[in-house]
């Protein structure tokens, strides 16, 4: 076989590029346009087909079966479906979300947004989390309907076409976006020092990030969330989104946590992170076909 130049051997990936952004341009646009409730739909019903098939699909089997060891394999090859249908609604619905008006549609059901109230009014900083969950991109926009301008921290997308659309997407229904990151850590500090209010996933592995129990086994977690609520002495909020049914939700904000603060700095991120993850745990074993299984959480 006569060798490829090292010219050739890229040709293609450049071809592919340019159409492949074309198809994520067209997706994009046709699920904008569509009803929130059909996009959703169809979305779940791509990523059911294709999802299985792919190779984050052995990441999701063997999270599954470190946290549910007794579950039968059809149950786990289930579980997995229903993962990707979720995935794939989230991203067929996320287009849409500028139009969506969370406290006037009755798809929505928010508990606790007396929460977001006092955040808001109490002239101090303030820190949301969640974790990838139902659809996590509907936390942010109930805070900001509520009248309250809220930095997202955020991890940008691997393909560039992919982020520009996210962030075209983000930028009518948030504040500031904060990409992780040193830059996007002092974003975050400034933030909160000027009294302003972060939303924040932790439910992600952060290679140096901290050893933290998640379902009884250490997982490197980011520090982040806990370290920023002791230096500024704010009030942290659980935000939980649940899919009900199709493109319906229930969006519950919880109490501020109460974090612990014995003068150990080291010690006391350590428990808060321990407790968020609880909290995160919990979510998780009430609806676990909802969350990110395709995530390499733990070490191999």
């Amino acid at each position: 076989m006569a060798e490829t130049s090292s010219l050739g051997r890229g040709w293609p990936k450049r071809l592919l590029a340019p159409a492949e952004a074309a198809a994520i341009r067209l997706a994009y646009g046709l699920f904008a346009v569509l009803p929130l409730g059909l996009a959703s739909a169809i979305g779940g019903f791509i990523a059911r087909l294709i999802g299985p098939r792919r190779r984050e699909s052995r990441t999701a089997h063997g999270n599954i079966r470190r946290v549910y060891p007794q579950m039968p394999e059809r149950d786990i090859a289930d579980m997995i479906k229903d993962v990707w249908d979720n995935l794939g609604r989230v991203g067929a619905e996320f287009p849409g979300l500028n139009r969506v008006r969370i406290y006037q549609d009755p798809r929505f059901t928010v508990t606790g947004a007396e929460h977001i109230d006092r955040l808001r009014d109490d002239g101090k900083a303030g820190i949301f989390f969640s974790a990838h969950i139902g659809n996590w991109e509907l936390a942010p926009l109930a805070v900001a309907q509520r009248g309250l301008p809220l930095g997202v921290v955020y991890r940008a997308a691997n393909h560039p076409g992919l982020e520009r659309l996210a962030q075209l997407g983000r930028s009518g229904m948030t504040g500031d976006l904060v990409p992780k990151g040193s830059a996007g850590a002092r974003q975050m500090i400034g933030i909160l020092n000027g009294g302003g209010h972060l939303g924040m996933l932790v439910d992600q592995k952060m290679n140096d990030g901290i050893a933290v129990p998640f379902f009884g086994r250490d997982a490197m977690t980011a520090p982040a969330l806990a370290q920023l609520a002791l230096r500024f002495d704010c009030p942290v909020v659980p935000v939980k989104v649940e899919r009900t049914h199709g493109a319906h939700f229930s969006i519950s904000f919880l109490p501020p946590l109460e974090l612990p603060a014995t003068g150990d700095r080291q010690a006391d991120v350590k428990a808060g992170m321990t407790l968020v993850n609880r909290i995160i745990e919990g979510w998780i074993r009430e609806s676990p076909e909802q969350w990110l299984w395709v995530h390499r959480r733990w070490p191999d």
